[in-house]
């Protein structure tokens, strides 16, 4: 009996202890597995900068569709939103007349924080060649005094699926693809194929240290030198563009000493500048004027608040400020609320007795008045 009693002990404690091993332990490295799957996922989730280096932000290079413009159907609420933009302008800016022309002085302006500029005349060009800004530019239309509207669609190249969706609107738009964007070269020969015009669009230092504008930016601290090294590497992405305008930027375009070598180098490669003007201090207009650059001003940001309701609402205006000065340049950008807008009104622009013209139609018309 006590044998018997030994016996049974002995088996219980086998059992027990192969029941353990199966059970317990394999449980904890379970348990283990979890919790380093999940720091991983945590590491990856953990907010970054847009870069480290001068290159393309990762996130976006691996995720080509995410929007420029988070939309809410786009983005959890749990997961902050990025900074894409600065606080956009909500005024609807007139152009101010302009003085009459100055005399053509002999020298370029010199590099200082405040510079007094001369007015210059536009920059030569070779005997029979049409500056690019003429070049790329489409076709001008008639002059039949219908009022001209000019619609700039900006911060394209980096969300694709809305890219595509821009280009494939009714023209001719005039549209602006940021530098650092990816596959930029097919997707401005798309939009050049399409019938549409193309800027290049400058990332310009923000007044906020948070918001963050991308690579190769041109930034007030910066000297000339690396401004025109980041302006060429800008010019090199490709090509067929008419001319600039400024990504963000509300701190550098109200620095004059280097919206000087800006315009300089527009100067000398005969292309024009659209101002987005998302600062009231912007000396950008004023300086291309001075310098003899062709250029434009925008007067209306379509899409300061995500919502077709409102865009709509700008596009009246837009329209009522048409009527008034003969023209206008409005500034929207890729995001689903500012297509659901802007489809309708394409359609129906041309028989409420506007004409729909690219950028450059606009700077022929305020060149040869400024």
């Amino acid at each position: 009996m006590r044998r018997l009693i030994y016996f049974a002990v002995a088996l219980t404690v086998v059992v027990g202890g192969y029941w353990l091993a199966t059970r317990i332990i394999p449980e904890s490295r379970q348990t283990q597995r979890v919790r380093i799957s999940a720091t991983a996922v945590a590491e990856r989730q953990a907010p970054r900068p847009w870069y480290v280096t001068q290159s393309p932000p990762p996130v976006l290079i691996t995720a080509p569709d995410e929007p420029v413009f988070p939309d809410p159907a786009d983005e959890p609420t749990a997961q902050p939103l990025r900074a894409y933009e600065e606080a956009l302008p909500r005024e609807v800016y007139e152009t101010p007349a302009k003085s009459p022309p100055a005399a053509k002085p002999a020298a370029v302006l010199l590099l200082t924080p405040a510079p007094a500029a001369p007015l210059l005349a536009p920059a030569p060009a070779a005997p029979g060649e049409l500056p690019p800004w003429r070049r790329y530019a489409l076709a001008p239309p008639p002059l039949d005094g219908r009022p001209m509207i000019a619609l700039v669609i900006d911060d394209l190249g980096i969300d694709k699926k809305r890219s595509a969706r821009a280009i494939a609107l009714k023209g001719p738009l005039t549209l602006s693809f940021l530098a650092y964007a990816s596959d930029i070269k097919r997707q401005t020969a798309a939009a050049r194929a399409a019938g549409h015009e193309l800027l290049l669009h400058i990332p310009m230092e923000p007044a906020s240290e948070y918001v963050d504008p991308g690579p190769h930016v041109l930034k007030t601290a910066l000297s000339a030198a690396e401004l025109r090294r980041r302006l060429k590497w800008g010019f090199s992405r490709f090509d067929a563009f008419v001319g600039i305008n400024n990504h963000m930027g509300s701190k550098f375009t109200a620095y004059p000493a280097g919206m000087q070598v800006v315009m300089e180098e527009l100067r000398r490669r005969g292309l024009l500048f659209l101002d987005s003007r998302t600062s009231r201090a912007s000396v950008g207009a004023e300086m291309a004027r001075r310098m003899g650059v062709p250029y434009a001003e925008r007067n209306i940001f379509l899409d300061h608040v995500n919502d077709a309701a409102v865009v709509e609402s700008r596009l009246a205006e837009t329209e009522r400020l048409a009527r008034r000065k003969g023209y206008a340049v409005a500034i929207s950008h890729p995001r689903d609320s500012t297509f659901k807008a802007l489809v309708p009104w394409l359609r129906g622009i041309e028989a409420k007795g506007f004409r729909l013209v690219p950028l450059s139609a606009i700077v022929r018309g305020v060149t040869a008045s400024g």
